[in-house]
Formats: C-alpha cells, structure tokens, sequence
C-alpha cells in the first residue's frame, strides 16, 4: 500500500492555474512596441500567478507602511 501526497494547490484557487491565451489580430505597430507586448504577453502567462502573489505582497506591504506613518502622527 503506498502512501499518495497531497497535490499543491496555488494558493489563490484557480488563478494559479495556467489557461491558454488567445490572442487577437491588433492593428499595425512599430515592431519595438509589438515585440514589447508579445514579451509581456508571454511573461503573464508563464508567470502570471507569481505577478499576481507578488502584487498583493507589495499591495499589503504599502498599507502596513501607510497606516504605520499614520500612526506615528
């Protein structure tokens, strides 16, 4: 009888999971700006789960920091 792990779950449900991306005709840009966006495209969906833990890290971060100033006051 072997022993099953439990699976990881991301930690903001679903949000972690990796979905395909569709991408839509855009018009014609310079190539500097179009290459930019497929590189932020392709960024986002690599690593779009760690973009969005990050983001609510920092968000909380600045609060905290906010209402500790306010505090001080």
């Amino acid at each position: 009888m072997s022993v099953r792990e439990p699976s990881l779950l991301p930690v903001f449900g679903r949000l972690g999971v990796k979905s395909p991306l569709a991408v839509a005709a855009t018009p014609a840009r310079s190539s500097s700006i179009t290459n930019l966006a497929a590189r932020m495209r392709e960024g986002l969906s690599s690593h779009g789960g760690l973009a969005l833990k990050l983001g609510v890290v920092l968000w909380t971060v600045a609060v905290l920091v906010a209402v500790f100033f306010i505090l001080q006051a």
